[in-house]
């Protein structure tokens, strides 16, 4: 408890943090795309060591979903994929940070697409920190992990002639953040 109390906040500055997310498919290739909004906190009394008690949230607006092919898109936001009409978000709080070495954890928590929650573990780096030319505070990290999208319940699909499905179960996730100090201001 009392290692809460002395915890730094720092916001997620979403002009300089990207998601983005790898799928197969026709068992060929991959398509990428990316989530265009971002926001959230990592709560750490170090931020150079978050296996001293740091806690982490994010939410990403499924709305923003982009592939660089507005029919895909809209599909993605129907009720055969991610159903933002009736789950906006996608949402993401830690349980617990583990050290593996130098700059790098696993991150466990609860992921929530589609109002399904499912523990997920991410690898996370944290890339370094200093202050911006305005006098900010910053931070970086980055984090990967893959999930299978049936188990949130994304399970349109299509088969093909060749005996494949037109989409791969498994995503590739990738995350790169830039954190703000609490307080400070963003450019």
């Amino acid at each position: 408890m009392a290692e809460a109390a002395t915890a730094t906040r720092w916001t997620i500055d979403a002009s300089h943090s990207t998601v983005e997310f790898a799928v197969r498919h026709m068992m060929i290739s991959t398509v990428k795309g990316h989530f265009g909004k971002i926001e959230g906190y990592l709560e750490a009394p170090d931020i150079t060591d978050l296996s001293k008690g740091a806690k982490l949230e994010a939410r990403i607006d499924a709305a923003t979903v982009d592939t660089r092919e507005p029919q895909r898109d809209e599909h993605l936001r129907s009720a055969e994929f991610f159903d933002v009409a009736n789950h906006p978000t996608i949402e993401f709080r830690s349980t617990r940070i583990e050290k593996t070495g130098a700059n790098r954890y696993k991150v466990t928590g609860d992921l929530t697409i589609r109002g399904v929650t499912k523990e997920v573990t991410w690898d996370l780096t944290y890339e370094g920190g200093g202050k911006d030319p305005w006098g900010n505070e910053r931070a970086a990290f980055h984090a990967e992990t893959q999930v299978n999208r049936k188990d949130f319940g994304l399970k349109w699909n299509m088969l093909l002639e060749s005996g494949g499905v037109l989409v791969g179960d498994e995503v590739r996730v990738t995350v790169d953040v830039q954190l703000v100090k609490q307080g400070q201001g963003q450019a």
